[in-house]
């Protein structure tokens, strides 16, 4: 079977409000998927389908081989589900409870103690299983409901917010039996707020929004989206200002065209560029690229090829790499991308060559017990800006322990895909989504 779920224009009327609205996905078997909205997107309300718990208005679905409307008891014998609040027993004990749930499943007494067993096993909850449930934190709750919810076996394993209100220790601990669960075997489909739970962990993940799918690839793939769609935007935002002659004079305006060689690459001063020079063509080019790579292995960095600099974007503020008033971060935030890169054997020699990079807006370093810790905003559309400043680094013997960027989140991602706001809202107060 090549899908756990897959889902036919899947929808949920409640008079005339569209609660889930021609819902098409698939769900790969044995993956973990990542099913995210805000309140009222339609998200529970989809859940509440595949579970059988509501039958669609319209469309359908398949849910480990069967059809929602068409064999609801075979779905619920595939699926297992941890809801967010915990429907535990709270006057019996751990044990008790699973047990209850294998009797409703029909498990025979040897197949039950012996399933029992080996799943509080490997959730480690047998040392408190005979435990009563009101006596148990948070996070022993939650691996008794995960017990109780693979007692029968399912295939699909429905995870609401399992590790909302847990400590940091104890959502690792559950992370690691998520991921574990999914290498026995199970599609888990989990829905979370927690933008770097679903990031770690899923290989798929979906954004509902407005009742509809707004969104679904790799939680990298809807990032790098997010970054071209970012991009595109700017570059439309500058080629109006270009074509109106709108840029921000910069104080080298008036200089002429010079040239200057930094590692290899020869590059132009653009801060020499006059904004009427630039046209839209020149804009929407951008840059001829190079990579900067260690073809020799000997730590030796040569450029492969030159960099147009005439072709790149106008600058919109002056560089001035030591500038931290507000009001110079706010515009350099606005067209830069900010890498942190640590450094262990940092030096006023390295710190100059970066400075005086063409790329670089804005420089901030820290000292620590490890090294020095530098926050380098660079052109973002400039492909070889981060090369350059590690080019800095590596040619002054520099010693680098670790690199960032920050680049689109998820959480980035799911404010942009769910920012669209209903316009002809209805009456939902009776309405349970």
């Amino acid at each position: 079977m090549k899908y756990a779920i897959e889902t036919d224009s899947l929808t949920k009327m409640y008079g005339d409000f569209t609660a889930v609205d021609d819902l098409n996905m698939k769900i790969k078997n044995k993956s973990i998927f990542g099913f995210l909205g805000p309140n009222g997107a339609g998200k529970t309300t989809t859940i509440k389908m595949l579970t059988c718990l509501i039958k669609p208005s319209q469309g359908t679905a398949k849910v480990g081989g069967y059809d929602i409307n068409i064999n609801p008891n075979k779905v619920r014998q595939k699926i297992g589900m941890v809801p967010q609040l915990v429907s535990l027993y709270k006057d019996l004990t751990a044990r008790e409870n699973v047990e209850l749930c294998a009797d409703y499943y029909g498990l025979s007494e040897d197949e039950k103690e012996d399933r029992i067993d080996d799943l509080m096993e490997l959730v480690d909850i047998k040392y408190a299983e005979n435990k009563m449930i009101k006596q148990m934190s948070g996070g022993q709750k939650q691996k008794v409901s995960v017990v109780a919810s693979l007692i029968h076996r399912p295939d699909v394993l429905f995870l609401d917010e399992p590790t909302i209100g847990l400590d940091p220790t104890t959502k690792m601990v559950l992370w690691d039996l998520i991921a574990e669960l999914n290498d026995n075997g199970h599609t888990i489909i989990l829905c979370s707020h927690d933008m770097y739970e679903v990031e770690i962990l899923c290989e798929n993940v979906g954004i509902m929004n407005l009742g509809e799918l707004a969104a679904f690839d790799t939680a990298q793939g809807l990032k790098d989206t997010l970054m071209h769609k970012n991009q595109t935007a700017l570059f439309k935002e500058m080629e109006g200002l270009s074509s109106t002659g709108k840029f921000n004079k910069t104080e080298n305006n008036e200089k002429t065209l010079e040239k200057e060689t930094i590692q290899g690459v020869d590059v132009v001063d653009i801060d020499s560029i006059d904004s009427e020079s630039v046209d839209s063509d020149s804009i929407d080019s951008n840059i001829s690229g190079t990579n900067i790579s260690n073809s020799s292995g000997s730590g030796n960095y040569q450029s492969e090829s030159k960099i147009d600099r005439t072709k790149i974007t106008p600058r919109f503020l002056t560089k001035d790499p030591d500038n931290n008033s507000p009001e110079y971060l706010a515009e350099v935030q606005k067209h830069t991308k900010e890498i942190s890169i640590m450094v262990k054997n940092m030096d006023d020699k390295i710190l100059g060559d970066i400075k005086a990079l063409d790329v670089v807006y804005n420089l901030s370093s820290n000292e620590s017990g490890d090294g020095t810790r530098l926050t380098v905003a660079v052109d973002k559309f400039d492909e070889n800006s981060v090369n350059n400043v590690i080019w800095s680094i590596v040619k002054n013997d520099g010693n680098i322990s670790s690199i960032n960027t920050k680049d689109p989140s998820l959480e980035d991602v799911f404010i942009d895909v769910t920012g669209k706001k209903r316009l002809n809202k209805v009456n939902i107060k009776n309405i349970d989504l």
